[in-house]
């Protein structure tokens, strides 16, 4: 075989599967571009059938779990949880209360549902609460795509990148969660402020908050609120026993599917296609074709570019490393690339290059699907922020988020030791 073919192979599946990515096709052309950049990096020989399962097999639980965790936000949906969200954000007749509200409780979307339910099924609902309130809504959009990204530094689980890295670093859910949050912290302050001064004129107006009665508000739906608190305990408490979270989550999964099909609030045709089974195809295609990129020369050039150590530059250097990758080739590739490289320096080293992969994906449009499917929401659901608000904002809040993410992880990990 040409060694250009060898080399160039894999290159273009990537650059394929990133622009289906991209455009996001219907989901059997989705899948079928999974499978086929995969037997085309495959063709390369680089590895065998052994390797392709070996890969298959580790990526598989990841695979499911986002599968599992999107019929859980698709049945919190149904249930009303974020209409419930919108009406409660609809009051914030202040446009800095809104921004507020809104930048807490995507955090928090992220950090229990993972980005993906923030992106798609938040988005929507701040879109619409701040046409309610009368408001400016770039500031509050612009904070679920910030906050998808950024936030999902707290929980193995809250990003498929950190569940990707995780096997990798010899921490559990608990410890994950202890070393990340002072950074989740710090990075998700940063955002709430780079859009405060960004979008200072759109928030001068103060305006009193309205006030309703309890009972016109539609409740919370306690059904799924439980299963939510008990689904992140769930995670910390048999992490300790060696059960991966891919097993809490189906489990969750299949009590809010019961609990939604039971009430009549879904079919099952319905939850089953929340799955988005085409896309966990085309993650598992996206596994095998990186797996063959770490054998080309592009490997080689990548694993040259790793700092040694775990002093703070050389933090700082693995995170720009992450970002930069991130960007170039999008945050999944780059990071089943990079992380077992990384790996042998440390688990704070692999934290690291989660906040630069993590955080520096914000950067472009193509750094992360979550951006990708955020503008997709926009445009559905008659949002106004533009490509241009997008990447001001990143430009002004990702490189100071990133370094000060880095900072307090390196000197928190010092406290930790």
């Amino acid at each position: 075989m040409l060694p250009a073919y060898r080399d160039a192979a894999p290159i273009v599946a990537l650059v394929v599967l990133l622009a289906a990515a991209y455009l996001h096709p219907k989901d059997w052309v989705e899948a079928l571009v999974g499978v086929g950049g995969a037997a085309l990096a495959m063709s390369t020989g680089a590895i065998g059938l052994a390797g392709a399962g070996a890969e298959l097999s580790r990526l598989l639980p990841v695979v499911v779990f986002l599968l599992a965790i999107l019929v859980v936000a698709e049945a919190c949906r149904v249930e009303g949880l974020f209409s419930a969200l919108g009406a409660r954000l609809a009051l914030r007749s202040d446009p800095r209360s809104l921004l507020l509200l809104a930048v807490t409780v995507a955090a928090l979307v992220t950090v229990a549902l993972s980005l993906d339910a923030t992106v798609v099924l938040f988005t929507p609902v701040v879109i619409a609460a701040a046409a309610g309130a009368r408001v400016p809504s770039r500031p509050a959009e612009l904070a679920c795509v910030r906050m998808a990204n950024s936030a999902s530094l707290l929980l193995p689980v809250s990003n498929l990148t950190n569940l990707l890295a995780l096997p990798y670093v010899s921490l559990s859910f608990g410890g994950f969660l202890l070393r990340m949050a002072p950074s989740w912290m710090v990075v998700v302050t940063l955002d709430w402020l780079a859009l405060r001064l960004l979008f200072r004129g759109e928030l001068g107006g103060r305006t009193r908050d309205r006030h309703l009665p309890p009972d016109v508000l539609p409740p919370l739906p306690r059904v799924p609120l439980v299963a939510i608190v008990l689904m992140l305990c769930s995670f910390g408490v048999t992490s300790a026993y060696g059960v991966q979270p891919v097993w809490t989550a189906v489990v969750a999964a299949l009590v809010l599917s019961g609990h939604a099909v039971a009430r009549r609030r879904a079919s099952l045709a319905q939850l089953v296609q929340s799955t988005h089974l085409s896309f966990g195809i085309f993650v598992l295609g996206l596994g095998v074709v990186v797996a063959v990129l770490a054998h080309t020369w592009l490997g080689s050039a990548v694993h040259h570019l790793v700092p040694g150590g775990d002093g703070f530059t050389a933090l700082l250097g693995t995170a720009v490393l992450g970002g930069v990758l991130a960007n170039l080739v999008n945050n999944l590739p780059a990071t089943l690339l990079v992380v077992p490289m990384v790996a042998p320096l440390g688990a704070t080293a692999v934290l690291a290059l989660l906040v630069g992969i993590n955080v520096g994906s914000s950067l472009t449009w193509t750094g992360s699907l979550a951006n990708l499917l955020w503008r997709r929401s926009l445009v559905r659901n008659g949002g106004v922020s533009t490509g241009r608000d997008f990447h001001l904002v990143a430009l002004v809040a990702t490189p100071v988020a990133m370094v000060a993410g880095v900072a307090v992880l390196h000197a928190w990990s010092g406290v930790l030791g």
